[in-house]
């Protein structure tokens, strides 16, 4: 018999798991900074690495197979890998552009745009509430970008993180479709695997100088412990508490990745990105709290 939920020693461990995971979700944002490397080169060695502990980790530790029916759904596969290679490129680029703030605060309007897009994908009706949540992380949005001229760095750094928001929003919406598949370790694993193969030809094709040596290792931290570990254990949380925990405390992660981002990196977000920041943090979480509902 599963454990209750409500057990408290259960609920914690719950709870554990998924703030280590948020954390560490917020943790990989940082990686833009510590890596000198184009976002190209930072999202394969991410997603190479991870699709390989993703694999180590169904072989050998859960034994719960990477079998996925491919008939009718490979080009299903695919797409989804190549969101995420686009959702984290632009993620990365934001954040070498501008900083880790802006990068984040920004990545976090994706509920935007699945307030939006929610109802053409499903033939769901569009609620009044939503446009209200929507309309304020738009003001967020406004707050965050300092004026409306690409050559500021600070904005084209928003630009590149609404695109994030906008790609994990499609990405988000696919994996609502992916519900239905139990094994949420192997649509990890394959959603890395496409990634990681989609950026083979642009990494040919544009000549970026590669990776040092000195990088190796915190793409492989990156790729395994920033990303398969951190899904497993948000997977692994979701045994012990509620989707609309999960979904709230989801919401931590920019003011994880903002805070160690100001002591590791010494980055100070100004008033107009926390003022943004917050308004778009709590619209994303009384989203999230929405849609659990």
């Amino acid at each position: 018999m599963k454990p209750s939920i409500f057990n408290p020693s259960i609920l914690n461990q719950g709870i554990v798991q998924i703030h280590i995971a948020v954390f560490l979700f917020g943790f990989a944002g940082l990686f833009g900074k510590f890596l000198s490397c184009s976002p190209l080169y930072i999202v394969f060695g991410r997603t190479f690495f991870a699709f390989i502990a993703l694999f180590l980790y169904a072989k050998f530790v859960s034994k719960t197979g990477l079998s996925i029916s491919f008939k009718n759904r490979g080009l299903f596969f695919v797409m989804q890998g190549v969101l995420l290679a686009i959702h984290w490129w632009s993620f990365f680029l934001s954040i070498q552009i501008s900083n880790v703030a802006v990068g984040l605060v920004t990545f976090s309007t994706f509920p935007l745009f699945v307030t939006f897009l929610e109802p053409l994908f499903f033939k769901e009706p569009l609620k009044s509430k939503d446009v209200m949540l929507a309309g304020a992380i738009f003001i967020g949005i406004i707050l965050v970008v300092p004026e409306f001229n690409i050559s500021n760095n600070i904005t084209k750094g928003a630009i590149y993180g609404i695109i994030s928001g906008f790609t994990f929003a499609l990405l988000a919406l696919v994996n609502r479709k992916n519900a239905k598949i139990s094994n949420s370790i192997a649509i990890a694993f394959y959603q890395n695997l496409f990634a990681s193969l989609f950026l083979v030809l642009p990494i040919m094709t544009i000549h970026t100088p590669l990776p040092g040596l000195s990088d190796l290792p915190n793409l492989i931290f990156l790729g395994v412990v920033c990303t398969a570990l951190a899904h497993t254990l948000f997977i692994n949380s979701l045994s012990f508490i509620k989707a609309q925990t999960a979904s709230v405390l989801t919401g931590l992660e920019p003011v994880y990745g903002i805070i160690l981002a100001f002591f590791i990196l010494h980055e100070t977000p100004g008033m107009r990105t926390l003022a943004g920041g917050l308004i778009i943090i709590g619209a994303s979480i009384a989203a999230s709290f929405k849609m659990t509902r």
